[in-house]
């Protein structure tokens, strides 16, 4: 056997990962808890880094603004950017405005437009996604970077594959998502990796009235619950 592979003990960490359960375990049943009581929302992504002056910034602020409307809280990542958007524009129309933070090292805690007592702080990436997938009534991603995709992509895998219960997700920014777009009709279509029905469990669109007139479409004739 190679001799760098003779030194590794993968047991080394058990203890500390062992006691790491007992956090993880701590996060799930705070998010639980907080969430069950905050009602439907709809969760907004997108990017950190993108500035009060970006239309896409502006778009965020108006949609949220509308879903609260609605009846809907808003969720998001409790950052800058598309989520300081989405919880400003909850805050202005005195409506829920959800936090999932995850604690980052280049990142601030929360915006200031996140309702405090609806404020959730995370270590683990993936309770936070747990959080979001399991009581948002639709997801819609503005451009944004990796933690945009993954998000986007792990929802569309679960509704894919059944895990959860389908919900309206939805690409704002034709220009952005375009490309991505194509390359899934081409490249996994093409190639038989997915099914093209697949293609029907999103929608791109520039028009925030479409955006409601999907979601309320949606929930029309479905009862409104948590996902899974």
């Amino acid at each position: 056997m190679n001799a760098f592979v003779d030194t590794l003990r993968y047991d080394d960490g058990l203890e500390r990962d062992m006691w790491s359960v007992f956090k993880i375990m701590g996060e799930f049943v705070e998010g639980f808890d907080t969430m069950a009581r905050v009602g439907p929302c709809v969760s907004i992504f997108g990017s950190a880094r993108l500035k009060e002056d970006s239309p896409h910034y502006r778009m965020a602020v108006e949609l949220a603004e509308k879903i609260t409307d609605l009846g809907f809280g808003v969720i998001t990542g409790g950052g800058p950017g598309i989520m300081e958007a989405g919880n400003r524009g909850a805050r202005n129309r005195s409506g829920k405005s959800v936090g999932l933070c995850i604690r980052l090292p280049f990142e601030e805690r929360a915006n200031p437009y996140v309702d405090h007592k609806y404020q959730i702080d995370f270590d683990y990436f993936f309770a936070r996604k747990v959080m979001f997938i399991k009581y948002a009534q639709s997801f819609v991603a503005f451009p944004g970077g990796f933690g945009t995709l993954d998000e986007l992509f792990e929802s569309l895998t679960l509704i894919q594959t059944r895990k959860i219960n389908r919900f309206p997700v939805i690409l704002v920014g034709t220009e952005f998502w375009g490309g991505l777009v194509e390359w899934i009709k081409a490249t996994l279509v093409g190639n038989g990796t997915i099914s093209p029905d697949d293609l029907n469990l999103f929608h791109v669109t520039d028009d925030l009235d479409e955006v409601v007139r999907i979601i309320t479409g949606f929930y029309a004739d479905r009862s409104i619950r948590p996902n899974f």
